[in-house]
């Protein structure tokens, strides 16, 4: 299978390639930089829009692009967010459309989403149904998803992959928290009773890959693995592995102070995400229980 992705270079698409690779798929990236593309990339701006030519060869696409949430939200960066996700996707589905349209291809895009698109839901068990919640990310993940009608309306197969907090040494949230945890300065955010959904970076890539290859799945998926947390139990959890204390809660105020709306929408809020459609289409989870898996990754 011929396999085009936006963000390759990023954590999840980095590993999505090289897994493709080793299953005897040919990947190239959809880049902004010329001077990193390589033989057989496509460049693009998610602003502009692209050329049906520039896709039709390619099988399917994978778009993970899009600018970093975990910042500061001034006005500035929240429609920096908001645009390159929402004008990046309608561009990529609005060619995959008419290129599908033109030459049968792409048969297929996958496209990132985040389970900020439930909002804080606190002890609600959410499934792909469930209803969308309020806040920023809400609104930028329901016209993220929204942005690829074009592609689905020409009969383009889509999937939407509502990606949980990716947990990997090389890159994220969890590399960002491990210096405070080796020194034994860390603790719970908040209350520590908001749930915390996790996948581990192996199981986030391979999900990728089961959507990609697997005709029959479309539409939300909820990437997370089934063992959700809640925040103190993660904190506990993680310094047990590293055998560090966690007795350094951070209070909510202080998060809001320092991070403002992105503190109240990623830190502090409850999402407890299960992966249900993905369980049902068969998908296998490598690391479905915290612990093993930050002792399969730190240890």
């Amino acid at each position: 299978m011929q396999v085009l992705i936006s963000g390759a270079n990023g954590l999840i698409g980095h590993e999505l390639s090289a897994l493709l690779r080793t299953r005897r798929h040919e990947v190239h990236g959809l880049v902004r930089d010329p001077s990193k593309a390589m033989p057989g990339d496509v460049l693009w701006h998610p602003a502009t829009p692209l050329a049906p030519a520039q896709i039709a060869a390619f099988d399917a696409i994978v778009h993970l692009a899009g600018r970093p949430v975990a910042t500061f939200w001034s006005e500035k960066a929240k429609a920096e967010i908001r645009s390159s996700r929402i004008d990046g996707t309608k561009s990529l589905a609005t060619a995959a459309a008419l290129a599908f349209q033109q030459s049968g291809k792409p048969q297929a895009l996958i496209c990132s989403s985040a389970i900020g698109y439930y909002g804080s839901r606190g002890d609600e068990e959410l499934v792909e149904e469930s209803e969308a919640g309020l806040g920023f990310l809400a609104g930028v993940c329901q016209q993220w998803e929204s942005a690829t009608q074009p592609a689905a309306m020409a009969g383009v197969r889509v999937a939407h992959l509502r990606t949980s907090l990716v947990l990997s040494t090389a890159g994220g949230a969890l590399a960002k928290m491990l210096p405070a945890f080796r020194l034994g300065m860390a603790g719970r955010l908040g209350s520590g009773r908001q749930w915390w959904s996790w996948v581990s970076l192996t199981d986030a890539a391979r999900a990728y890959a089961f959507a990609l290859e697997n005709a029959s799945v479309h539409g939300a998926l909820n990437l997370a693995a089934p063992g959700a947390v809640t925040n103190a139990e993660f904190t506990r959890t993680l310094g047990h592995v590293l055998h560090r204390p966690t007795l350094f809660p951070v209070p909510a105020f202080a998060l809001r102070a320092l991070a403002g709306e992105m503190a109240e929408e990623m830190m502090l809020a409850s999402q407890r995400v299960v992966p249900r459609r993905l369980l049902e289409a068969g998908f296998n989870f490598t690391d479905p229980e915290l612990e093993p898996t930050l002792r399969k990754l730190l240890t």
